[in-house]
């Protein structure tokens, strides 16, 4: 059977102890990455009574790394091809440590939010850094798709692993001790980097466009906050301009990107044919993806009751699916299975996941968990295979930013999923809370219970009942949402990725040649 996505002879050399030893190092910061997206979860009120922020300086604590990080990844991509990736990886990796301590010591709100600022650009430059080294150091197919598929299960563990260390943390040391933990990995890669990481960079990358840096990010900031709100807060005229301004940006960006002779996002990326469906099905699966945590966390707490730290104990169960699922997809293409079948399989995977949340009662633990991981394992093979065809379809000198291109994509994906299927189930939500509930309750699930705890005996547990019913309900209409939709998205990809092939870099590497001369 032949895979018209991949060859089916491979002549590029293979890597050694070396290379995989250099990846290990690697995942490390890669891990840590992913791990400060949420390791906040359990320091807030520690940090809240010692720094006494106001409402507005604590939500920037919080959210403050991952918009920094969303809207300066493509930046960081096209610098890294700039002046070298491995240059770029271990200024980042100075930048994050030095951070961390601050952070770690911070006495004030004010202090405390300009580390977390530049703890999200020392994380935009570790994300495609990491990717596109391991393009650079894997050139045979096979060794790359293991170690991306390795890239992804870190990853999507750091982020699992966050709140549950932060937990640990808080609870035997002080707040500030969940920022010290990065000091030891972003040490240890600054002494192993410069031994073990080969240095690569475009060799001709033209003009840095300045310009497009303020026109990146005010294309991406906007959205994301946007639609991070709209999840949270719900429909609101604000949020929706914000969104509309950023889309705006876009359209200025990408017009800049398509019309100067050294673009930060050359278009060339897009015009082979498995560039923009690698990105736009990622987007995707980070849509069910984050969806599926939306309301999963909010199920183990305020649903069943579980503690902060018990739902976060609970919640690393689904991701012990992950370690399995890349894996097992890349050997799926390797052995000759069409690579379009396999990322179709992944998503008809994590809708069948979707589809178990539809039938979840207010007391389904185990059932609401395995819907989790069965989605967690479809998303992370799709995830897996599109940024190895990403990485495999684009020139090397391209690599930090394709890869870059391909996780804000993802970062909008995810934004997109919290509000819409966030507003979904919020819609069913209000629908169903009676209509004799006190205001609050009709907000949110968090609202009813704060305002059941105050009414008298039965009255009390009835609002409960109620509520936690009304937000399971909600949930089942999401996942219904949520599964049309990557079914939809297993029919795209059977589509898009069909004649798809990894090596379609010629075409590429003669634009690139063009390029080259007119700079």
């Amino acid at each position: 059977m032949t895979n018209p996505t991949s060859t089916t002879t491979d002549p590029a050399p293979l890597a050694g102890r070396r290379e995989w030893f250099a990846t290990s190092v690697l995942m490390l910061p890669l891990l840590l990455v992913g791990m400060d997206v949420s390791v906040l979860y359990f320091a807030i009120p520690d940090i809240s009574a010692d720094l006494e922020p106001s409402g507005t300086q604590q939500l920037w604590i919080f959210d403050m790394y991952a918009f920094v990080l969303a809207g300066l990844l493509m930046t960081m991509g096209s610098l890294g091809d700039h002046i070298g990736r491995r240059r770029l990886l271990l200024i980042g990796a100075a930048a994050f440590g030095a951070a961390s301590l601050v952070a770690a010591y911070a006495n004030s709100a004010e202090t405390l939010i300009a580390a977390r600022a530049v703890l999200g650009i020392g994380g935009a430059t570790l994300m495609p850094s990491t990717m596109a080294l391991i393009r650079t150091m894997f050139t045979n197919e096979a060794q790359r798709a293991k170690a991306i598929g390795l890239w992804s299960g870190v990853m999507t563990a750091g982020i699992a692993l966050g709140s549950v260390m932060s937990g640990f943390l808080v609870q035997h040391f002080w707040w500030g001790s969940v920022f010290l933990v990065n000091l030891p990995a972003m040490v240890l890669l600054l002494i192993l980097g410069p031994i073990l990481l080969p240095e690569s960079r475009n060799p001709a990358p033209g003009r840095f466009d300045l310009l497009s840096v303020p026109l990146s990010m005010a294309a991406v900031l906007p959205v994301i906050y946007g639609l991070k709100e709209i999840s949270s807060e719900g429909w609101n005229v604000r949020y929706v301009i914000s969104v509309t301004v950023g889309l705006l940006f876009a359209a200025l960006f990408v017009h800049r990107q398509r019309t100067i002779a050294s673009p930060m996002i050359s278009p060339t990326l897009f015009r082979g044919r498995g560039f923009a469906p690698a990105v736009s099905l990622n987007l995707l699966s980070m849509f069910a993806m984050m969806g599926s945590a939306y309301f999963t966390t909010q199920y183990l707490q305020s649903v069943l009751g579980k503690s902060s730290m018990e739902a976060a104990l609970w919640g690393l169960l689904p991701s012990t699916a992950v370690g399995i699922a890349a894996p097992v997809a890349a050997q799926l293409v390797q052995r000759g299975v069409n690579r379009a079948h396999v990322v179709a399989g992944g998503f008809v995977v994590a809708a069948c996941g979707y589809g178990m949340l539809t039938v979840a009662g207010t007391d389904s633990l185990w059932l609401v968990l395995g819907g989790a991981a069965v989605i967690a394992s479809g998303i992370v093979v799709v995830m897996s295979q599109m940024m190895d065809l990403a990485l495999g379809t684009v020139p090397v000198e391209r690599a930090g930013t394709a890869s870059s291109v391909l996780e804000t994509g993802a970062e909008f994906g995810g934004a997109l999923g919290m509000a819409v299927l966030g507003s979904i189930g919020t819609a069913v939500y209000r629908h169903e809370i009676p209509a004799s509930a006190p205001g609050p309750a009709h907000e949110t699930l968090g609202g009813a219970l704060a305002v059941a705890g105050q009414m008298p005996g039965r009255a009390g547990e009835a609002l409960v009942t109620a509520a936690r019913e009304a937000f399971t309900n909600g949930m089942q209409a999401a996942a219904i949402a949520a599964t049309v939709l990557l079914l939809g998205a297993a029919v795209l990809a059977s589509v898009t990725l069909r004649r798809v092939r990894v090596r379609e870099t010629e075409a590429m590497d003669c634009e690139c040649e063009s390029e080259k001369a007119l700079a």
